[in-house]
């Protein structure tokens, strides 16, 4: 029989009221508050700009069990906004760095971790074990499938989204991202923050905020952003918040039950009318085709030994000069920027034949072509 002794019981309780006494001591949280932070439960999707402030700030306030969904790794081009990542980091898988930077944190924490998307079925299987979901992703389908799921669920949302100068936040309960947007645009309608830019403080205070929200849904203290937009010009240092009223054509558009969830192609809705090049067909055509690399320098793997051109993105001019009088196929490290370079490319020259690499790097790694 184990034999716990009662003084090292003691002695864990009394680390733990210092730890969190600053924060027990608050009117309306108190021990019963900080009780129901260390069992709550919270997903954050998404360990990007947004979500590395979160839950930093999710795991030193004593939330017990976090869910960590991200399918990157760390690359050089984060590291100006996403400071839960150092250097060293480079090339790790982001669920990773940040579980083990979390439990330098606090060691108390249960995390489980998804290095992967975070998609349908995901939702489907998951997210009912969670008591708050935060969107701390970047993309457009991403944003509907989660909404979607949770409102069908019953899941409380804390949805956060940043650009340039200017971020978002908003608490869904009974309300969801359609009934601010019913349709999903296309992801050409929208910029990244790859294309657009962001400040790299932005993301911080986004998601701080994000996670200020769901401790006060959780304790109940205070009166969260239920079905409320607030808006950050950080420009001009200014807050302003929209209450949220039912759209008229969100019904319409979202699906009706979870079988309808289920049988949604949230991808394709939001796919903008770009020519797909599968690896095969590419292959089977290459000498036509002029390869052109659109990921930042430090992406990894490199694709030099397929013949691949080098062009960031970040460093495109208005204008190309295509001398090799071939079709054009981007590839990136999936295929959702290069789908979004191709339009852009497709609008600034129309004489050229432009194509996406359908699963970019991703898919030729499965081809064992690199």
């Amino acid at each position: 029989m184990l034999l716990v002794c009662p003084l090292f019981l003691e002695d864990k309780m009394e680390l733990t009221h210092l730890r969190y006494h600053r924060q027990e001591i608050l009117p309306g949280i108190g021990l019963e508050g900080q009780a129901r932070l260390a069992n709550a439960k919270v997903l954050v999707i998404g360990a990007g700009g947004l979500g590395c402030p979160a839950l930093q700030y999710l795991a030193a306030a004593g939330v017990g069990h976090l869910g960590i969904a991200d399918p990157d790794v760390v690359s050089l081009s984060n590291l100006h906004r996403q400071v839960l990542y150092g250097e060293s980091d480079l090339g790790q898988m982001k669920v990773d760095v940040a579980k083990r930077r979390l439990l330098e944190i606090n060691g108390a924490l249960d995390i489980r971790i998804w290095p992967e998307v975070f998609g349908q079925e995901h939702c489907l299987q998951f997210i009912n074990e969670y008591d708050v979901v935060l969107d701390a992703t970047d993309q457009i389908a991403s944003r509907y499938w989660i909404s979607d799921a949770c409102f069908l669920m019953k899941k409380i949302l804390v949805f956060g989204a940043v650009s340039r100068f200017e971020g978002q936040v908003a608490v869904f309960k009974e309300l969801s991202y359609r009934d601010l947007f019913p349709e999903i645009p296309t992801e050409d309608a929208v910029a990244s923050c790859s294309i657009a830019g962001v400040l790299g403080v932005l993301p911080g205070v986004i998601g701080v905020l994000q996670a200020t929200e769901a401790i006060k849904v959780i304790t109940g203290v205070g009166q969260p952003l239920y079905d409320q937009l607030m808006h950050y010009q950080a420009l001009h240092s200014t807050f302003y918040t929209l209450k949220l009223t039912p759209h008229p054509a969100a019904t319409g558009y979202r699906p009706s039950s979870l079988e309808a969830y289920q049988t949604t192609d949230y991808t394709a809705a939001c796919s903008p009318a770009v020519p797909l090049l599968s690896v095969e067909a590419w292959l089977q055509a290459r000498e036509e085709f002029w390869l052109v690399d659109v990921r930042e320098l430090e992406e990894q793997p490199r694709l030099d030994a397929i013949g691949a051109q080098v062009m960031p993105r970040s460093q495109w001019k208005e204008r190309w000069r295509n001398g090799y009088g071939k079709k054009v196929v981007l590839v990136c490290q999936m295929g959702a920027r290069s789908k979004q370079a191709a339009v852009l490319l497709k609008q600034n020259n129309p004489e050229l034949s432009v194509f996406s690499l359908e699963g970019g790097v991703q898919a030729l790694t499965h081809n064992h072509l690199i």
